[in-house]
């Protein structure tokens, strides 16, 4: 189920990404109108949904590859929230200063942050072990 989700939402990724970008830009700036992305920001959308797919399909622990980096980003966002956005925003785009931000996005960008270091950390850890008997 876990790749079947991972590998919907890379091919999202790579075939939408404005389908992702302007919901969560509606969502998270009081002027979402006035932001500009910069040119790559959508290519490396695309390229990033490639990466996740092509990982997915191309390795049988495709799940279990990302979860180290899902981790990683995840401490990041947890413990720098602030940091972590307005890098984010400096990246993706051209006039990050002129966005504002809704006062919930820092405590959600955490909170998100969590969630990817558990689910990096403890995915997949639960399941039963299989013991070849039947």
């Amino acid at each position: 189920m876990r790749r079947y989700l991972t590998l919907g939402l890379g091919l999202l990724m790579v075939l939408a990404p404005n389908r992702i970008v302007e919901p969560a830009e509606r969502l998270a700036f009081e002027n979402p109108e006035d932001g500009r992305l910069r040119p790559w920001t959508l290519p490396i959308g695309r390229l990033e949904g490639l990466l996740v797919v092509w990982v997915v399909v191309r390795r049988p622990d495709g799940i279990t590859a990302l979860e180290r980096p899902l981790a990683g980003l995840g401490i990041a966002l947890a413990l720098a929230p602030r940091t972590s956005l307005r890098l984010g925003l400096r990246t993706a785009y051209a006039n990050p200063t002129a966005l504002e931000v809704k006062p919930w996005v820092v405590p959600a960008t955490r909170l998100l942050g969590a969630w990817y270091l558990a689910v990096g950390l403890f995915a997949g850890r639960g399941a039963a072990p299989d013991d070849g008997r039947e």
